[in-house]
């Protein structure tokens, strides 16, 4: 079954190490962008976003591994799904493209890659946009309390593996599309064939999906801690985007990102979770602002 593409994209099968292919779709002429999508999505969350950066960039846009169109390896081992490989991935697809440094921007789980991606390859990332996230190490810490019900969905999937997969994968379209409503502020955000198309690919990406999440309760956390023992901080420039999630948590969202950041450009927003498909234009400005920094 086909499914909703970014108009004027081609579709690219790009092996990126370990017997492992990323899907993305590619577009555009210019200076080189990557775009990693969130959860429960692909790539085609950038869609409004991509097209109008064709205009003047190379926008690439993966599934991540796990996800989509991508290949979706057995998570039995620790780092299949770590941030770490998971951002290896990108730097060599983008390789295989032809960009050896590119901007990077990435939205909720991509974001955690892109983060790692910019912290591991600082020589490959120029600029770096993340979109409503806390990395790992500062998300677990701000999950306190009853407020943390918020985040029931990664202590579900942090479990060892057998249940999170079989309760998730028994009712896979009501979990996933709890999400896509809850966390959406503009309901026509995503037309009916987006959502379809969410939930399909999410369905079919159980096992991968859930482990992605149990690498952020385990070896993703370790890599975090090292950093900051470490003093390891982002090279840059950063901008984040993020909804006012700090006042609920009890978190300064700022402040924890400028441990991470020396040049960072933080901006509280008031769409919802998926602001690249609610308020396409304000992440699609941010991009290019980056340019100019």
């Amino acid at each position: 079954m086909t499914h909703p593409s970014i108009p004027g994209f081609t579709e690219h099968r790009v092996p990126v190490g370990d017997g492992v292919t990323l899907n993305a779709a590619v577009g555009g002429g210019g200076a080189p962008v990557v775009l990693l999508h969130g959860f429960p999505q692909t790539h085609l969350m950038w869609r409004h976003v991509a097209a109008d950066l064709a205009a003047d960039h190379t926008v690439i846009c993966p599934d991540l591994r796990g996800y989509g169109a991508s290949d979706k390896p057995a998570g039995s081992g620790r780092d299949v799904y770590s941030k770490r490989t998971m951002a290896r991935d990108v730097v060599r697809l983008a390789a295989g493209l032809g960009h050896d440094r590119f901007a990077l921007a990435g939205h909720d789980r991509g974001a955690l890659v892109a983060f790692r991606a910019a912290m591991d390859h600082p020589g490959a990332v120029s600029r770096a946009l993340f979109l409503d996230v806390l990395p790992t190490l500062d998300m677990w810490d701000a999950l306190r309390g009853v407020s943390g019900a918020v985040g029931f969905h990664l202590y579900l999937m942090a479990q060892a593996p057998g249940l999170p997969e079989q309760m998730i994968g028994a009712s896979a379209d009501a979990f996933f599309g709890h999400f896509l409503d809850a966390w959406t502020h503009t309901p026509d955000a995503m037309p009916a064939d987006v959502r379809g198309h969410y939930l399909a690919a999410s369905a079919a990406a159980v096992p991968s999906i859930v482990a992605d999440y149990r690498a952020s309760a385990g070896v993703d956390l370790e890599h975090d801690r090292a950093d900051r023992e470490a003093g390891n901080r982002l090279a840059m420039p950063v901008t984040v985007l993020q909804q006012d999630w700090g006042a609920a948590l009890g978190y300064h969202a700022q402040g924890l990102w400028s441990a991470w950041a020396g040049d960072l450009r933080h901006r509280t927003v008031s769409c919802g979770h998926f602001m690249a498909e609610e308020d396409p234009a304000l992440v699609t400005g941010e991009i290019r602002a980056l340019g100019d920094r």
